[in-house]
C-alpha cells in the first residue's frame, strides 16, 4: 500500500551554497542588504541569480519563453513618436500584453509594456521600438515565470459558446 509523501516545507526545497567574496564586495553586498531592509544576504543573491539566469536564458536560447517589461523614456515630439510606437507594438500584438503611459516633465514621456513570447521576439520588439526617432532610453526586464495563458490556442472562444453553454 502507498502512503503519501509528507508535505515538503519551504526549508526542505533549500540548497546550501558556500562561496568566498573579496572583502570589499562582501562588504558591499550587506551593506545592500541592510539599505534594502532584507531579511538575509541569501535573499538578495537569490534576486540576483534569478535576474542573471533570465538574462542568460533571453541570450543563450532564443526560443525560451519569457515575460517581463520594457520600460521606455521618449521625447514628446506632438504625438509622432507615440504614433509610431502604436504602430511598432500593432506589429506585435502576440507578445504585447499591455501598455502604462504617463506624460513626464520637459514634453518627455515614459511608457512600460508588459510582455511575452520567445526571446527572439522581444529582442526583435525592443530593437524596432529602439529604431523609432525621439525613443531616448529602452529597458528590457525579463523573468523566466510565465503569465498563465489567456487562450487556450491561437484563437479566442467562439462568440456563440456562452449560448451554446446555456442551451
Amino acid at each position: 500500500m502507498n502512503t503519501p509523501e509528507p508535505p515538503r516545507t519551504e526549508a526542505a526545497k533549500l540548497a546550501r551554497l558556500s562561496m568566498s567574496l573579496p572583502a570589499e564586495l562582501f562588504r558591499q553586498l550587506d551593506m545592500m542588504v541592510e539599505e534594502r531592509a532584507l531579511p538575509s544576504r541569501s535573499q538578495l543573491i537569490a534576486e540576483l541569480i534569478r535576474h542573471a539566469l533570465a538574462e542568460h536564458e533571453a541570450l543563450t536560447r532564443p526560443e525560451a519563453m519569457l515575460a517581463g517589461t520594457i520600460t521606455i523614456v521618449y521625447a514628446g515630439s506632438g504625438g509622432r513618436v507615440r504614433q509610431q510606437l502604436a504602430e511598432t507594438q500593432g506589429d506585435y500584438l502576440k507578445e504585447v500584453i499591455s501598455s502604462q503611459h504617463v506624460f513626464l516633465e520637459q514634453d518627455q514621456s515614459l511608457e512600460v509594456l508588459l510582455v511575452q513570447g520567445p526571446a527572439e521576439r522581444l529582442k526583435q520588439l525592443c530593437d524596432a521600438l529602439r529604431a523609432i526617432r525621439g525613443v531616448q532610453q529602452l529597458q528590457l526586464v525579463t523573468t523566466t515565470a510565465l503569465l498563465p495563458p489567456l487562450y487556450e490556442g491561437d484563437t479566442a472562444p467562439s462568440a456563440t459558446a456562452p449560448q451554446e453553454a446555456a442551451e
